[in-house]
Formats: C-alpha cells, structure tokens, sequence
C-alpha cells in the first residue's frame, strides 16, 4: 500500500471512529450537562480517547517533568483531550496536530467550549513533514497514534526537528513482538489502519539514528490488555449510536476487527510501551 493511500485509510478510520465530537455531544446531554457551561473537569470524563484514560496523560507529565513554562507538541492528537488536560492541569501551552481534519474540527470546538482557546491551539497537518520552525517546542507527547504512520524513521526525525535541544518527547504506542507474524500485520493494517509497527527494541534504536536520546522504555503489554478487554465492551456499548451513525455493516467490520486487536493482546501477539528520549 502506498504512503498516500495508507493516510487516506487513516483519515478514514478516525472519520468513522464510535468516539467522535457527535458521540460526546449527545452523551454530554445524556448525563444532563449543560454544554453552555462545559468545563475541562468534566470534559475530561468523555474525551480522553486513549488507554488509561488522565492517569496515562499525567504519567507522560511526570516523565517529562512538565512545566507551566513548557510548549508542548500534542502530535496526533485526535479530538484533543489529553492537550486540554495537560493546559488545564499544568498551566502550560499545548499545541495539537492530526492529519484528519474532522478531528481537529472536534478538537477545536469542545476546546472553544470550555474556554481554553487561549492556551490551546490546533492544525490539521501531516506529523511527518509539519509547518512548525526549527527547535519550537519544550516537550512533545503523543498517546497510541505512531502505530498509524508508516514512516516511523520520517515521523521521529520531525519530532526531534521540531523539539528544542534537551527537549523531551514521552509517548506510548502499540508494539509488534516476536509473536507478531506477517498475516497479523496484514490484518492489523487491512482492518486497524496500523502501519510498520516496531518492538521496543527496534522503536529504541529508531528514536537514537534520529537523534533523540531513549531515557525509558516501559512495556505495558500486560497493563494494557486488562484496559482493551474493557474498551472492547465499551465500544460495543455504543453499538446503537454507531449502526444509527454509520450502519450495521460498519459496527459489525469495527467489532471484528477490534475483537482481533483485543486478541492479540490476550496472546501476546502486541503488546504496548511508553517512551521518554531527549532530543540531543
């Protein structure tokens, strides 16, 4: 598959994707919030659309060691919610970049919402080749998206590129293993839009020929596959909104080939990691 055919496959995952701006919309309303009066602190319990939820975006603060003075690159950053936690919470600038424009369109309007405009910003841009100067950034973060880019050297060389030197980037993302066979791949690229995904041996050496220095690798393979479980029945609660939204041929593909990706975790066929390098 082509780079250019692969990011329209990406575009299209996330367009279709159960959580989205509608989803959380209606169930805001659901639960009786006002949208008028939305705030971070209760945004944070419909838009974190990542594994672990706040406690995954304040343990990438604490590897850093985020700072209120810090400007932080959320890279892929989907609807935007780990960028208005970590504004709201550690009082620094977020900027978050994504490559499908009804993302970033969602990201921008429940930032308006709640008020956070001024601190957080958005742009719909590709993360291997951004507009943003030479050394622009502090810190930059990313939560489970690297698995969607197929050029994994491209997309650190940029990171590294955009990062102020001694800057720090901390992400997690989903890791093939030795149990990760080419048919697998297939299937996860065919189905989950993953593309060239790494062991954490091969993300560490990566990180290093693009100049970033690896400080950890933690593996979460164990952590995550209890939290997919539960996300899989998540999702599936969602089976009414999804088949009104998108059809009851798009929940049953979404529901086989997620029920595969939660499996791989069962048998080791993935696992997950979290990251710290410094940009040298």
């Amino acid at each position: 598959m082509s780079k250019d055919t692969h990011l329209a496959e990406v575009r299209s995952f996330y367009d279709s994707h159960p959580i989205s701006l509608p989803q959380i919309l209606e169930k805001l309303v659901r639960d009786g919030v006002d949208p008028q009066t939305l705030t971070e602190d209760t945004l944070q319990a419909y838009d974190q659309d990542h594994y672990s939820g706040v406690a995954a975006n304040d343990a990438l603060a604490e590897l850093v060691g985020l700072a209120e003075s810090d400007h932080v690159l959320d890279i892929c950053c989907g609807l935007g919610g780990p960028a208005r936690y970590l504004a709201r919470h550690y009082g620094c600038r977020v900027t978050g970049v994504d490559l499908t424009a009804s993302r970033i369109e969602g990201a921008e309007t429940l930032t308006e919402m709640t008020g956070q405009a001024d601190r957080v910003t958005f742009l719909c841009a590709d993360a291997m080749n951004t507009p943003f100067p030479d050394a622009e950034f502090d810190v930059a973060v990313s939560q489970e998206a690297f698995c969607h880019i197929p050029d994994k050297d491209k997309l650190l060389q940029e990171a590294a590129r955009v990062l102020k030197p001694g800057g720090r980037l901390a992400f997690t993302d989903i890791v093939a293993t030795d149990a990760t066979s080419a048919e697998k791949r297939q299937r996860l690229e065919r189905e989950m839009a993953f593309a060239g995904l790494c062991t954490i041996p091969e993300y560490c050496q990566r990180l290093e020929r693009a100049g970033l220095a690896v400080q950890k690798a933690i593996d979460l393979g164990e952590i995550w596959r209890d939290i997919l479980i539960e996300r899989l029945a998540m999702y599936r609660s969602l089976k009414d909104q999804t088949v009104e939204r998108f059809g009851q041929a798009h929940f049953d593909n979404w529901d086989s080939a997620y029920a595969f990706f939660v499996d791989q975790y069962r048998t080791g066929g993935l696992s997950g990691a979290r990251f710290l390098a410094i940009r040298r």
